[in-house]
């Protein structure tokens, strides 16, 4: 199972996760889910600073994730899992196992998805089959749509941004911050097909051939021959 199959797949089996969550109301509160969390290692999480030392530790875990990731991505997996992507037959073909090279990706991932939702429970102060239903999941996969799959700090780019969107469009406009958010995702998607994170790509490739064309003009303008006058150039001069 592969593509968009396993996509589906796996979605399914959020829904199907979260709708267990619901029925389980004895174990899991249903619905509304655990929100009876006061403390933290022994720490209230009402203390301001607690809050802000959670944040503090859940970037530095990002920052280590994405330094983790970064080097993955420079190794020799790394290039396997590219070449995966790119010609998973011909990597058959040398003799490597693309099943063996997707799962770990997967796993790993699976990890540090396991270690964000522990971190975001005791911030967020609740639990609740919402946070892990397939609404949930299309989120992540706006964040790294917007961010940009091409790039490794493009989805983590794509994430703020969607998060903190929906937190202060949600504020503002409690029933339409899902439109606001729908049409951010339409502009980038037609726009910026590589996400955000492309932008800067972009912009560098087109400053080369900007200072060409400069450099070109200003070769033009000072191939002259030496033996025209001052005032032949005046003349032609347009006016």
């Amino acid at each position: 199972v592969k593509g968009a199959y396993f996509a589906i797949l796996t979605q399914a089996t959020a829904v199907a996760f979260a709708t267990l969550l619901i029925a389980t109301i004895n174990q899991t509160g249903g619905f509304n889910g655990l929100n009876t969390f006061t403390t933290v290692f022994g720490h209230n999480l009402y203390d301001p600073a607690v809050k802000k030392n959670l944040y503090l530790v859940t970037a530095a875990f990002m920052v280590f994730f994405l330094l983790v990731l970064w080097q993955l991505y420079r190794s020799r997996y790394g290039e396997l899992l590219v070449a995966t992507r790119d010609a998973e037959e011909r990597i058959r073909f040398l003799g490597y196992d693309p099943a063996n090279i997707k799962l770990v990706a997967f796993m790993l991932s699976a990890v540090m998805a396991s270690i964000g939702g522990a971190l975001f429970v005791p911030i967020a102060g609740i639990v609740s089959p919402t946070n892990v239903d397939a609404a949930a999941s299309i989120m992540l996969l706006a964040g790294v749509a917007l961010g940009g799959r091409s790039s490794l700090f493009g989805p983590a780019l794509g994430a703020i941004a969607v998060s903190y969107g929906r937190s202060t469009l949600s504020e503002r406009y409690p029933t339409r911050w899902t439109y606001f958010l729908g049409a951010l995702f339409i502009v980038v998607i037609l726009l910026l097909p590589g996400g955000v994170a492309s932008l800067w790509s972009k912009l560098k490739a087109r400053w080369p051939s900007a200072t060409t064309r400069s450099a070109e003009s200003a070769d033009i303008v000072l191939d002259v021959p030496a033996d025209i006058e001052l005032d032949q150039l005046s003349a032609a001069r347009p006016t």
